[in-house]
């Protein structure tokens, strides 16, 4: 009983140390950036949200502010203010990683201690072997990297940040789970020290989509990235299910849908050891709208409902790109070589200019980090 009993108690301990919250894109829905008051008002209201406690932690996907060439994120600072938890991302297709860098120097040099307590691990990249495959430029995903460049800016990260604050943070990659899988990407399960796991069973309109079968194809997808992962750490970096846009095969995008999916794979995840960050907080005004909460930021989620007459707006204006070109990867087969991510990811909530997924590729031509 002794034993049953301290074998509960680490248990619990475990699942309480693991990390919950949400990704952060550094746009607002109107494709303005997002600044500190912005970010400290999404943190405050992630950690206010009912039902769900604890929900402290954030995934970035670039370092850099809006506007700036290098300048840290301003996430960072109303981070440090509303000790919110952070996975760094860098943003590394489509124009090089050194601005990236150079943005992580700087915020480990302006914040120091104050940053690296917070600091979870640091992600670079997003979705960059998905992108890069067959399947995401047949879906138009935009740019993306091959296996040995992505692990040639794993090693400058890891590199950078040697002997720094931040010199021990755990240093991983984030990409759709069929990618993790497809044994032409190895080499970058070998660079890194932890598995970013995205995966949307909304869009597997090869098999069973249904919500009622979603938390199956969420655990089938999570068993095949860890036979895949050599027993490096699995990190839940996105998953949800839209309140409103179209169906995908037998998805069906509601409130009621994605509140099951909620509850049936994001509260399991919560009560387990399994960092996890889920899409979104908020996603307006896309479509389909992955939000947990709607237009305006409230603590009580899934509570509005999400029409075009509610939302006010066109989607095609946002502050990521519509996660549509996803469906093409989320497959129970392997991609195609030569690898795989989904979808510009995160929209380019990495990159700040926000509006439409064709402006971001314009962004990434002009080498314009934002």
């Amino acid at each position: 009983m002794q034993l049953n009993l301290l074998a509960l108690a680490l248990s619990v301990a475990t699942a309480e140390a693991a990390y919950k919250g949400f990704n952060y894109g550094a746009t607002n829905g109107d494709g303005s950036t997002r600044v500190k008051a912005d970010f400290t008002a999404q943190f405050q209201t992630a950690k206010g949200l009912v039902g769900a406690p604890g929900m402290t932690s954030a995934r970035l996907y670039t370092m850099i502010q809006g506007g700036t060439t290098n300048s840290p994120i301003e996430a960072i600072e109303a981070a440090i203010e509303e000790q919110t938890t952070l996975l760094l991302g860098l943003w590394t297709s489509g124009g090089g990683i050194d601005n990236e860098i150079a943005a992580l120097k700087n915020s480990i040099n302006q914040y120091g201690d104050d940053l690296a307590k917070l600091v979870v691990g640091i992600s670079v990249g997003s979705e960059d072997l998905y992108r890069n495959s067959p399947t995401g430029i047949k879906a138009h995903s935009g740019p993306g990297m091959n296996p040995d460049d992505l692990v040639s800016a794993i090693k400058a990260v890891k590199a950078a940040v040697a002997g720094t604050s931040l010199g021990s943070s755990p240093i991983g990659h984030v990409d759709t789970w069929n990618a993790w899988t497809n044994s032409s990407n190895s080499a970058v399960i070998d660079a890194v020290d932890f598995i970013g796991f995205d995966t949307y069973p909304f869009y597997q309109t090869t098999d069973d989509n249904s919500i009622d079968n979603a938390k199956s194809l969420f655990d089938e997808a999570m068993q095949k990235t860890k036979q895949a992962a050599g027993g490096k750490p699995i990190w839940v970096t996105e998953s949800g299910w839209p309140v409103s846009g179209p169906s995908e095969g037998a998805a069906v995008a509601s409130i009621p849908n994605a509140k099951k999916f909620w509850d049936q794979v994001a509260c399991s995840l919560f009560d387990s050891d399994i960092n996890t960050w889920w899409y979104i907080l908020q996603d307006y005004p896309a479509s389909p709208s992955f939000g947990v909460v709607g237009q305006q930021l409230t603590t009580k989620p899934f509570s509005t409902p999400v029409t075009k007459t509610a939302w006010g707006v066109s989607p095609s204006v946002t502050g990521s790109v519509s996660r549509s070109a996803f469906r093409t990867s989320m497959t129970s087969t392997p991609l195609q070589l030569p690898s795989a991510s989904a979808v510009g990811q995160f929209n380019a909530a990495a990159r700040p200019t926000g509006s439409i997924f064709g402006a971001v590729i314009a962004a990434f031509a002009l080498a314009i980090i934002v």
